[in-house]
């Protein structure tokens, strides 16, 4: 009885990745996640820059000079010898509004009152810290130094014609903190008033206001 013989197929043996091989297997999988924290670190860089740009962009400070009151008020006029005794302080009244999606620190700084272009009074005004869309409201008092505003002789022409002009500078800078960076901010306004002496009122008040970033 013949037995049929079946050819024997050669067993495969099973593939050994090179060295070469497990190099380049390992290059591969950096570039892969090097690539993927990349692609992830770029795409937080650019929704933080579209926040700066829009929703989260510094915005200045608005200062705004609500009234300009006369605080006290009190002149004395000697003709023999020709002399002026003067007692004046404003009162003002002053708003900080922050438009900022972020809160803001203001410095130390100073209400100054001047005469002419020369400053003959001011009030300090002391650092602070406004939350976002938030408003400070601030009630100054100037008082004059007499020392300084009656040396200077326009003064007994201005009395004797019965109108004293004069004119209030304020300066606030900020720091509002956005993203990862500080912005700095500046404000200022301006404000002609002149003094009634007859009604002992403060009339024609003129403010003019300017911001600047950095």
């Amino acid at each position: 009885m013949d037995i049929e013989k079946k050819d024997e197929l050669p067993l495969r043996s099973a593939t050994v990745p090179t060295t070469g091989d497990q190099k380049t297997l390992k290059r591969r999988r950096c570039i892969i996640i090097c690539s993927s924290i990349l692609a992830v670190i770029l795409m937080i860089a650019l929704i933080l820059l579209i926040l700066s740009l829009t929703v989260f962009k510094a915005k200045k400070p608005v200062l705004t000079v609500n009234s300009v009151a006369l605080d006290d008020f009190d002149v004395n006029i000697t003709p023999l010898p020709p002399k002026i005794s003067l007692n004046l302080s404003l009162a003002l009244d002053l708003t900080i509004k922050n438009p900022n999606k972020v809160s803001i620190k203001y410095q130390p700084s100073s209400a100054i009152l001047r005469y002419k272009g020369r400053d003959v009074g001011d009030v300090p005004i002391p650092a602070g810290k406004i939350g976002a869309d938030g408003m400070e409201r601030l009630n100054l008092t100037v008082v004059v130094f007499a020392d300084r505003l009656l040396t200077d002789s326009g003064i007994y022409r201005d009395v004797l014609g019965g109108n004293l002009p004069f004119s209030t500078y304020t300066r606030i800078k900020a720091k509002a903190r956005v993203v990862f960076f500080n912005v700095h901010v500046t404000s200022t306004s301006t404000c002609d008033v002149n003094i009634d002496i007859g009604s002992r009122n403060v009339s024609n008040q003129t403010c003019h206001y300017k911001n600047n970033l950095g």
